[in-house]
């Protein structure tokens, strides 16, 4: 559960939902994250949840290395321009859960990122699926 400043509870999807919507509005804009996380606060009933308030700006800090990551298994030609903001999105979300909120098993952020492809895209959950599952099995084999 995630609760937010007027202790409205949300569940991890819910929250995660929240945090992807305040992304992606993010890649239409050009403001610091302050103002986004602050508009948003208006927007949502009890204002941005604490997973969102922290996921947000962690995936800004870091999002040249997770899009170096997302770009590795695009096919051959194929650059981050070319994948829809919606999915880049998603993906930046998830990879940012799977490499640095461990308390999250990797299978539910994969699963959460592809019910929101499911729930926000025209079809495009299985080139999400098939991105995480080959960064994870990546992490996997340079594990061993």
């Amino acid at each position: 559960m995630c609760e937010t400043n007027n202790e409205v509870r949300l569940s991890r999807s819910e929250a995660r939902e929240q945090a992807f919507m305040i992304l992606f509005s993010r890649s239409f804009v050009d403001e610091p994250i302050e103002d986004t996380l602050n508009d948003a606060g208006q927007l949502f009933e009890g204002g941005v949840c604490a997973y969102a308030q922290a996921v947000v700006p962690g995936i800004e800090a870091v999002q040249d290395e997770i899009d170096a990551d997302i770009t590795r298994f695009l096919k051959k030609g194929w650059r981050l321009n070319r994948i829809s903001r919606t999915s880049l999105t998603i993906l930046r979300l998830a990879v940012y859960e799977i490499k640095y909120l461990k308390s999250i098993p990797d299978s539910v952020s994969v699963n959460e990122a592809v019910e929101l492809a499911k729930k926000y895209t025209i079809d495009e959950s299985g080139f999400v699926n098939g991105i995480l599952g080959s960064f994870i099995r990546s992490r996997e084999e340079a594990a061993q």
